[in-house]
């Protein structure tokens, strides 16, 4: 047999000791799946504020000194005609009576006395006032009678809603996204044993990652949506390595007719390789969401990053022993083209051969598609999500839209301005002559403070409130605070701004060095970097023409906020970026391996797109069928979310991966895969191929 590198004599030492690798990842997921149903009630649906910022030291201020009274404060909404004295009366009660209000607030009638106001104070964090309103809100709606309705809205009532919302999209989604999923990859393998054993990396590092997150909750808020992409990318990438290691392995054993154990070695000496290059990659873009000074956005990344862990490990150990383990019966149960193009598939390689004799027709097609599709990008326009995430039926949006109706378009967003009684006569007077407020609220005094609420004129997912917002915090005297639900939204807004070029920085230098560490050779690495940034500007584009301009509106079944929610851009980037290295490595691996074999660049090319292709274009298929699940169901950010990773992928596989990089390697030819001397002495020596 065949030297082989380290990841190679592990897939070697992992089919010498099957049993007890199976046992370890039986105690493994066992020990951390039983917590696994548990981390759905224990995750957070806050966190969407900026550290650090005004609006959160105004909460934080008026939750000490004024009752609880700030942005993660219940607002309770009793409207009707004739007597709502009792209705208010029971309300008052009920939120009272719950250890989590601090206080609540004396009514507030709108002019016409049809609409009241109650808020209620909060006294614990904006996690467990989110779950407050999971508790609340059924009972404060059978208070409605045929006359007065109740509705329980503000930030936790929205966020408990559209949680809700949420999670049941999730679960459509599973359901539709399993059996497609299982079908495809029956198509691909035309096994049913082979095509179980991605599904079950999938459900082992589903499993071990949603323990973990849990047993986290106990030291930090973990936000919800964790839970929610960390499902997505186990589905996702341990379908994509599963196919790269099985089909590799298939390709070894039967299309080679290597023994099993040794074709396990060779397997994870090649395949195995650029999946743990690939899966570090993964993890290293991600990880630049860290930047992002935001609970949510980090332990969102967190959620992803540790699925990314478990399916990783698994698939370096657990594959390549069970595969062991499997030799021939691997094809068991298997259909009639079972062993197609099994190490080198002769529909890529004439696809290959096909892009090499021609490559600038293909390629300019490739290249003025994509540019036609990135063009929106130049128009794009971001926000924070808005009430439209929540169904029409949710009672924060009823409550929003009565609130709106009585008080005002701004009411909704009302601003917080914590001062001193020294400047209180100023912060009024600039408040007065702003021409983005409506009106004044209530004042309330503690001690040499004062709070103050000031009303918009606009909708507070208006781009004009946050002009408002910075207009007034440059005029109030040196000391105030502005605050509310509305700032809130607009600092994180501004942070996510900020953090933006940074993160796209890191990420695309980050995967250029990691690409250099695994292929030698900086002209590729380079240009897998900038494919990769032509895919998502494409991706992007198509997200402007259907969120933002609302195409597709009815289709989707959603109602356009009319730009795209703000977190896109910096979380969208770092995941369709490390799906995207995905591909460029299991394309480039393959391509580098024909390279160090016969350093002939027509065999690199056709050889890397007829070993690879057949696996990058069945991972494609799977990956878009579970993220296009997403866009058929669920409120908007998940719709937004499916669609614009579906349509990346979808772009990467088809048109960089299977067209652009192959004609880029057949123009530069030799030039490629150059390595400049006093570069080779730095760089440790990785090969995909073995001696």
């Amino acid at each position: 047999m065949s030297a082989v590198g380290p990841i190679g004599r592990l897939g070697r030492w992992t089919a010498d000791h099957v049993r007890l690798v199976v046992v370890a990842w039986a105690v493994l997921a066992v020990g951390l799946g039983v917590f696994a149903p548990r981390a759905e009630h224990a995750l957070s649906g806050a966190g969407w504020e900026a550290n650090g910022s005004d609006s959160v030291a105004v909460r934080e201020a008026i939750d000490a000194e004024f009752g609880g009274q700030g942005g993660y404060a219940l607002l309770v909404v009793v409207r009707g005609d004739g007597d709502l004295e009792p209705t208010i009366a029971d309300a008052a009660a009920l939120l009272g009576a719950d250890d989590r209000v601090a206080s609540v607030a004396p009514p507030q009638p709108s002019e016409d006395g049809r609409t009241v106001l109650l808020g209620a104070g909060a006294a614990a964090s904006p996690t467990e006032m989110v779950r407050a309103a999971d508790d609340l809100k059924g009972e404060l709606d059978a208070l409605s009678t045929a006359a007065v309705t109740v509705s329980l809205t503000g930030a936790p009532g929205m966020w408990s809603d559209f949680n809700e919302a949420n999670k049941s999209a999730m679960l459509k989604s599973e359901v539709i996204s399993w059996p497609v999923t299982f079908a495809i990859l029956v198509l691909a393998f035309g096994s049913l044993v082979a095509a179980g054993l991605p599904l079950l990396l999938t459900i082992l590092g589903l499993m071990a990652s949603a323990g973990t997150l849990f047993l986290l909750t106990h030291a930090f808020d973990i936000s919800i949506w964790s839970m929610n992409f960390a499902l997505m990318f186990a589905l996702a990438l341990g379908i994509d390595y599963a196919l790269f290691i099985v089909a590799r392995f298939r390709g070894a054993h039967f299309g080679s007719a290597v023994e099993t154990r040794d074709a396990v070695a060779v397997t994870m000496d090649t395949a195995g390789k650029a999946v743990f290059f690939s899966g570090v990659t993964v993890l290293v873009s991600l990880s630049a969401v860290m930047l992002v000074p935001s609970p949510a956005f980090r332990s969102m990344s967190l959620g992803i990053m540790l699925s990314v862990v478990f399916v990783l490990l698994a698939t370096l150990t657990l594959l390549p022993a069970i595969l062991a383990w499997l030799g021939d019966r691997v094809d068991r149960l298997a259909l009639p083209w079972v062993h197609a193009g099994e190490h080198r598939s002769p529909l890529f390689q004439r696809w290959g051969e096909l892009l090499w004799r021609r490559p600038w027709p293909f390629g300019l097609a490739a290249v003025a598609l994509l540019v036609v599709l990135a063009l929106p990008v130049l128009r794009i326009e971001t926000g924070m999500p808005s009430i439209k995430v929540v169904p029409e039926s949710a009672g924060s949006r009823i409550g929003y839209s009565q609130v709106q109706e009585a008080f005002g378009p701004g009411a909704p967003g009302a601003l917080q301005i914590v001062t001193s009684q020294e400047d209180l006569a100023a912060v009024e007077s600039v408040l007065s002559d702003d021409s983005g407020i409506a009106g004044l609220g209530t004042r309330a005094t503690s001690g040499e403070l004062v709070l103050l609420v000031a009303y918009p004129t606009d909708d507070p997912s208006d781009p004009a409130v946050g002009a408002t917002i910075d207009r007034l915090r440059e005029s109030l005297p040196v000391g105030t605070l502005l605050g509310g639900a509305a700032a809130e939204n607009h600092d994180l807004e501004a942070a996510l701004s900020a953090k933006t070029l940074p993160v796209f920085v890191v990420v695309l230098a980050l995967g250029f060095l990691l690409l250099l560490l695994a292929l030698q050779a900086p002209l590729i690495a380079l240009v897998g970097v900038l494919l990769n940034l032509l895919a998502t500007g494409a991706a992007f584009g198509v997200g402007v023409l259907i969120f933002q301009d609302g195409n597709l509106s009815g289709l989707l079944g959603f109602e356009s906020q009319g730009f795209l929610n703000a977190w896109g851009p910096v979380f969208f980037f770092a995941m369709i970026f490390a799906i995207s290295m995905d591909y460029t490595v299991f394309l480039l691996s393959s391509a580098k391996e024909h390279w160090d074999r016969s350093h002939d660049a027509r065999e690199a090319m056709v050889g890397g797109v007829a070993h690879s292709g057949r696996t990058i274009f069945a991972a494609a298929a799977v990956m878009v069928a579970v993220f296009f699940t997403f866009a058929v169901s669920g409120p908007i950010p998940p719709k937004e979310m499916g669609v614009i990773l579906g349509v990346a992928v979808l772009l990467d596989a088809m048109l960089i991966r299977l067209v652009l990089m192959p004609v880029l390697l057949r123009l530069m030819g030799d030039v490629a895969w150059a390595l400049p001397s006093w570069l080779d002495r730095v760089l440790p020596d990785v090969r995909f191929g073995h001696s």
